[in-house]
């Protein structure tokens, strides 16, 4: 038998000496950049903006202090009627810490992140829905939690896949330029992955988690370059969809009905919506007074979770409601002024995702509480409570912190 000679293996063509140079250029500018961000990531953070974050954190943990006692006092037999409160302080502190860390960190080094985050994020949502699975927690008909056996440590893999679209994205996003208006790179693999992240989330039941990871994913794509009629297109296949769930399929019929009517089924489907707005209207102007909530012993289901800004209405009224509001809006606003200011593309981007979360989030909640929009679990950032939220969310402040180190000057005045 006739061994036949292998092909010789095909030769890479010389580098020419033009190209060698622009190479060692390349390399050159690349670690002068590098030297440059460590210098500039030692710069100060962004004050305001962090004062913003403290102060949300501090007057949540109070709201939280005073919508939670009553459920506390009810579930420990009166033993420990802080408990809700003393381990969401816990999580706090952790969380105010690893902002601190994290805004300290060169934020191009995130960039290393966003792969293995992005298949931690795919890996846990998968074993959310494993049927069987122990780790998994149902509440309320949804199994959005994985916790770890024997201790109380729950977390919703949601919000892992929140923050790896945001540092994903704003990575491969970076790097296109010009080739994000084009449907190859621009937009398919994005929406590809969406798409999947949602359906994940969705399946839990999680609609308006799936809401944020679209909505996040959606402005990014958007600020990094994608054309204007493939947002259009986008909005117009969101709309159909969530008409095909909420109006064909019927999922969570009920809610939509008790949305337009809570006073049809005032002791069943449409009571958390009636007490909440009962709990906002006996506040009026002034409030009641901190502390001072009649709604909060056990008539508004979840006043210190989702519900919590109806307490807020009740005890503070519009006039304190109002001023939460504008510390929300004033710290969304001066989140987007750290992403017009920042030193490049990839952190300008990783701002517009955290606060395009931030703000979307906000704005859900406060429309659920106030009747706005349809009942649906979706918490408010900084009040409602849980621990591992409240540490995720302080952890992307510090992201942002470490951008606005990094800012580009401003002229005075």
């Amino acid at each position: 038998m006739v061994r036949q000679k292998k092909a010789p293996a095909a030769r890479r063509r010389p580098m020419s000496r033009e190209e060698a140079l622009a190479r060692q250029e390349r390399q050159q500018r690349r670690r002068e950049l590098e030297q440059e961000s460590r210098e500039l990531a030692k710069g100060p953070i962004d004050l305001p903006f962090f004062i913003l974050v403290m102060l949300l954190t501090g007057v949540g943990l109070v709201m939280l202090l005073s919508a939670s006692f009553p459920s506390a006092y009810y579930e420990t037999d009166g033993q420990n009627p802080m408990s809700y409160f003393i381990r969401q302080g816990v999580f706090a502190i952790m969380g105010v810490a690893a902002m601190l860390f994290i805004g300290k960190i060169n934020y191009q080094r995130f960039r290393g992140l966003a792969k293995p985050l992005l298949y931690l994020a795919v890996i846990l949502l998968i074993l959310v829905i494993v049927p069987g699975n122990p780790l998994a927690i149902t509440r309320n008909n949804a199994t959005r939690w994985l916790g770890i056996p024997g201790t109380s440590l729950q977390f919703q893999p949601s919000e892992i896949a929140k923050l790896a679209v945001v540092i994903y994205f704003a990575d491969s996003i970076s790097k296109k330029k010009d080739r994000m208006q084009t449907f190859r790179y621009g937009i398919a693999p994005y929406a590809v992955l969406l798409i999947v992240l949602a359906a994940l989330v969705g399946i839990e039941p999680h609609l308006s988690g799936a809401i944020l990871i679209m909505g996040a994913g959606a402005v990014m794509m958007l600020v990094g370059g994608i054309h204007w009629r493939w947002v259009g297109l986008a909005m117009g296949a969101a709309g159909l969809l969530l008409y095909l769930v909420l109006g064909v399929i019927g999922y969570n019929a009920s809610r939509i009905e008790m949305w337009h009517n809570p006073w049809l089924d005032p002791q069943g489907a449409g009571y958390q919506l009636r007490q909440s707005l009962i709990t906002i209207g006996s506040g009026g102007l002034w409030g009641v007074g901190l502390g001072k909530s009649r709604q909060k012993f056990l008539y508004l289901p979840e006043e210190h979770n989702d519900f919590i800004f109806a307490i807020v209405c009740e005890e503070l009224g519009l006039i304190g409601a109002t001023v939460i509001m504008l510390l929300f809006a004033a710290l969304i606003l001066r989140g987007f002024w750290i992403a017009l200011h920042a030193r490049d593309r990839f952190g300008s981007l990783m701002v517009v995702g955290v606060m395009t979360l931030v703000g979307l989030q906000t704005f859900l909640n406060i429309g659920v509480v106030t009747g706005l929009l349809p009942t649906t679990g979706i918490s408010l950032p900084f009040f409602s409570y849980g621990g591992t939220a409240l540490s995720i969310q302080l952890a992307e402040m510090g992201i942002v912190l470490s951008v606005s180190r990094q800012m580009k000057p401003t002229k005075a005045g």
